[in-house]
């Protein structure tokens, strides 16, 4: 045996374990984490054959980023052999976003695990992520087995006569089960119980959307609440967008006369067997219940004493009950949520409980909210409470509710006198900052009332903070008025008879609305049902789901910057979350309206295609749309929103490789162009409606020769401070007036604009105590009196678009239009002297941005974080180089690329935070 020295023994145990060390150590200290599915995080229910998987990348190492990624999919988490459906093998690419899914056929009801490793910068392996999945839902019609049922005796409802219908089924699970779904939908709303529980946390379901051609169904893990013998089902059925009168007039029962109801359970047993237990024809069903009255705009009633104790437990006795009735519909369309569920978020409680001048019992929540009041009370049997609520008092001091019109916006509870009760409605929201109460017969106080805010469960995604207090409030009226608005789709207003979706508002929102939360899942629905309503003409619809006009035809009227929104909007969500799917989903939509514009042009020229105009445009007298002062030509609208729709197409044509349409489109864009600018404007740049928003949609849109551009932009001044610094703009204008100022080197007269506290302005609603965004420009006088009741919402987010601007001016986040989604984004700011400190975060679908800049002893400091896998061009405002540092260091030293350009010095950097002072 040969024998070796035993410091050569020593040295070779040392590399060995150096070697093996070493390779332990090689892992990325780069991992994959905020795994996500169609948008969304472990989604339950997804009828999209292959859908698209995103992950984020954490580090605490600057530039870093993706190079390679591999996927597993499998129908197990431990991902063995016999589970896996795809595995991709290590792939070189950067990609972290919506990729979609390339494995075998999904099936129907199956739970898909999932999880990533990525290879960093360096080329170096990452751990795996953690486990995430999905659950497929029910792919086609031939999946249901259950029958829809409905209540056989019904009656459409009438003022103080819609009682909520109950249903319900007993049924036997014969064994250990190892999971169980509920898939479920209704025409109206639906309430799931299953053995005394709600099923769920969801409200408002199944959701609002073209029910003629979509229809959601929810999908539900209700594993834990049945148990092995005797179980039972049960279901309140309510009138909802299905049947509750709709909008402002007389629109009882649009989508139909009868309330029905669609349920389907599916059991796994542990034995290996499955078995569907259904809705049919052995289902009874009662009106007798509790909720005496349910509609959206007037609100609900509820009579505890008529209450059934265990109706929805195995052993209630229901032989008193009526069979149900079979009814056919066509399944095929039936969906799978491709939204975000509407639930309870927050809850908020009164600032103060008081008497008005006239006596009447007032809570203030401090906040105008949507959503509902919780009422925790006890006093003797049959003991009647109202409440109702409010968005304002008047100058006295007084409830005001004139601004509602027909809505009586109210809930009643009859008390059971059981000790204290709690009350809170199903089927209806409010909107309201003041909730009156009447009839309690004991003293009330803040602790009986809790404020439930209902809104669609949208990820925060966005905050901005200054050193001006209004502005700031500005931003939280901003988000209230978001949260308030986009209850399954984007409503004008949460209080009054209306409520719908019109598409104008959502035109000029969506961007802002798209920092504040995250919006991809909720405008991937609501576009779908814009597409829906679509007419084959292709024209738009002032709302959607379109319940204005009847349903069928080949058109419907449409007005100019509304039914732009079919354009628009897709854009907008494909720049803010690199979607290409989408849009290439609403492309036809796209084109279609563009081609119905087309259509109506002559000579390149669209008129006549403007119902509502430049819609609030500031003037003295605010009730009336006809020329005055401050007025834009609605043929002029038309022409300018034409061009823009036809560039905005050109551009999605571009994204998608549609080469013949890129050319189509472009050409048409230049001879609208041209037409445009023969009509309307002079060699001096002088436009001729001479309105501010005749000037802003002209820049904004790319309308006017280059030579013109800042000619027309000095009349755009001219006409602000000849107006003292204040606007003019309605709801096509505003949300583009600051951006228009800013692009052509007048942010200081975007600033003024936004830090004018006078009316008209953003801020002078601000400092009248309001809570959200205002309807009108001046909704409450200065006088404290109101503007015309028949119009005048103290929730309307359009005016709020302004927030766009903050974000991407003021903090300087902006997207790069030729990588969308973030993948590379500026940091350029346009600070001013009248704020010493602005700045802004964004959650992007790649992680965290944060953009700002500080005024403080002569210097400014600009702070900027880039998440990893991105990079971002920085662009700051100082003339040189030279005597800018970045965390400490002369900037040249660590970025010898970076150069001065007209008063900006720019730089690319990869992922970290950055510290420059200069």
């Amino acid at each position: 045996m040969k024998h070796y020295p035993h410091f050569l023994i020593f040295n070779l145990i040392f590399l060995g374990l150096m070697t093996a060390t070493r390779g332990l150590s090689q892992k990325s200290n780069v991992t994959a984490t905020a795994l996500s599915c169609e948008h969304k995080t472990d989604p339950v229910g997804i009828d999209t054959p292959a859908p698209r998987l995103s992950w984020k990348l954490q580090t605490t190492t600057r530039n870093q980023k993706q190079t390679a990624y591999q996927i597993k999919v499998a129908t197990s988490a431990t991902f063995d052999k016999k589970s896996l459906v795809w595995d991709s093998n290590k792939k070189i690419a950067a990609t972290s976003v919506l990729l979609p899914y390339e494995g075998m056929t999904l099936r129907s009801g199956t739970r898909y695990f999932w999880q990533v490793k990525i290879w960093d910068a360096q080329g170096v392996e990452s751990a795996w992520s953690a486990v995430s999945f999905w659950e497929m839902s029910l792919l086609t019609a031939s999946d249901w087995k259950a029958k829809w049922i409905e209540p056989a005796l019904q009656q459409i409802a009438k003022e103080e006569d819609s009682p909520a219908s109950m249903l319900r089924k007993s049924f036997v699970i014969k064994s250990k089960i190892t999971s169980a779904r509920a898939y479920v939908t209704s025409h109206g709303f639906y309430e799931l119980h299953l053995n005394g529980q709600k099923v769920g946390n969801e409200e408002l379901t199944p959701g609002w959307t073209s029910y003629h051609k979509r229809i959601q169904y929810q999908t539900y893990d209700v594993t834990a609440q049945l148990r092995t013998g005797a179980n039972a089902v049960g279901a309140f059925l309510g009138e909802g967008w299905y049947r509750s009168p709709l909008g402002w007039e007389d629109n009882i029962a649009y989508y139909g006369k009868r309330l029905g109801l669609l349920c389907q359970i599916h059991v796994k047993y542990a034995n290996g067997s499955e078995e569907t237990i259904g809705s049919d024809d052995t289902w009874k069903y009662t009106t007798d219940g509790p909720i005496r009255i349910n509609e959206l705009y007037d609100g609900e009633a509820y009579d505890a004493t008529r209450e059934m104790k265990g109706w929805d437990e195995a052993s209630f006795d229901d032989s008193k009950w009526a069979a149900v009735q079979i009814a056919n519909f066509d399944n095929n369309v039936l969906i799978a949520p491709q939204g975000v569920p509407t639930k309870r978020i927050e809850e908020i409680k009164p600032i103060k409980v008081f008497r008005t001048p006239k006596g009447l019992l007032v809570a203030d929540m401090g906040q105008n909210m949507v959503g509902w009041i919780r009422l925790k009370i006890s006093g003797p049997r049959g003991t009647k409470i109202t409440l109702r609520h409010a968005e304002v008092l008047d100058k006295f001091g007084d409830f005001y509710l004139d601004n509602l019109r027909s809505a009586k916006a109210k809930a009643t509870y009859t008390l059971k006198g059981d000790g204290q009760e709690t009350f809170e409605p199903r089927f209806t929201f409010m909107g309201f900052r003041y909730v009156s109460i009447e009839g309690a017969p004991t003293e009330i106080n803040a602790e009986n009332l809790t404020g439930v805010v209902v809104h669609s469960d949208m990820k925060p995604t966005g905050t901005f903070d200054c050193s001006n207090p209004l502005v700031n409030q500005l931003q939280r009226n901003i988000l209230w008025g978001q949260k308030g608005n986009f209850v399954d789709v984007p409503t004008d207003c949460p209080q009054r008879d209306e409520r719908l979706g019109w598409t104008g508002d959502a035109q000029a929102f969506c961007r802002t609305a798209a920092y504040n939360m995250n919006v991809a899942a909720f405008f991937t629905k609501w576009l779908k049902d814009l597409a829906a309503d679509q007419r084959p003409d292709g024209s738009v619809p002032f709302v959607s789901p379109d319940i204005i006009n009847k349903m069928g035809g080949n058109s419907v009227p449409v007005s100019a910057g509304w039914a732009d929104v079919a354009v628009i909007a897709p854009w907008t969500i494909y720049q803010v979350y690199g979607d290409k799917r989408l849009l290439e989903t609403q492309y036809p939509s796209m084109k279609a309206y563009v081609e119905y514009q087309r259509k109506k042009s002559v000579n390149y020229l669209w008129k006549n295609g403007s119902v509502f105009g430049d819609w609030l445009f500031y003037k003295p007298a605010m009730n009336s749309h006809t020329e005055a002062d401050g007025f834009t030509n609605r043929d002029y609208i038309c022409a300018a929103f034409f061009g823009y729709s036809t560039s905005l197409l050109t551009e999605a044509a571009r994204a998608l490789g549609k080469t013949e349409d890129v050319a189509q489109y472009g050409a048409l864009f230049e001879n609208i162009k041209k037409s445009f600018n023969a009509q309307y404007v002079t060699p001096e740049g002088r436009i001729a409606p001479d309105s501010q928003t005749a000037y802003v949609l002209a820049l904004m849109f790319d309308l006017l020769p280059e030579n013109l551009r800042s000619k027309a932009t000095n009349y755009l001044v001219e006409d602000i401070e000849g107006r003292k610094n204040h606007l003019s703009t309605g709801f096509l204008g505003t949300p583009y007036l600051c951006h228009v100022l800013s692009q052509n080197g007048r942010a200081d007269v975007g600033y003024d604009l936004l830090l004018q506290e006078t009316y008209p302005s953003w801020l002078y609603p601000v400092k009248m105590g309001a809570t959200t965004i205002w309807e009108r420009w001046d909704g409450q006088k200065p006088d404290s009196t109101f503007q015309d009741k028949g119009m005048n919402s103290f929730n309307h987010y359009a005016y709020g678009a302004i927030g766009d601007w903050m974000y991407r001016v003021v903090a300087g986040i902006e997207i790069d239009p030729n990588k969308p989604g973030y993948q590379h984004f500026f940091v350029q700011p346009q600070p001013t002297n009248k704020l010493s400190y602005a700045k802004a975060t964004f959650e992007s679908n790649y992680g965290e941005i944060a953009a700002g800049w500080q005024r403080q002893n002569g210097k400014m400091k600009m702070t900027v974080k880039v998440p990893a896998n991105t990079t971002a061009t920085i662009k700051i405002p100082h003339g040189t180089v030279a005597g800018i540092t970045e965390s400490g260091s002369p900037l040249k030293d660590g970025f010898p690329d970076a150069k001065a350009t007209k008063g900006v010095v720019e730089l690319v950097v990869g992922s970290g935070d950055y510290i420059f002072e200069f």
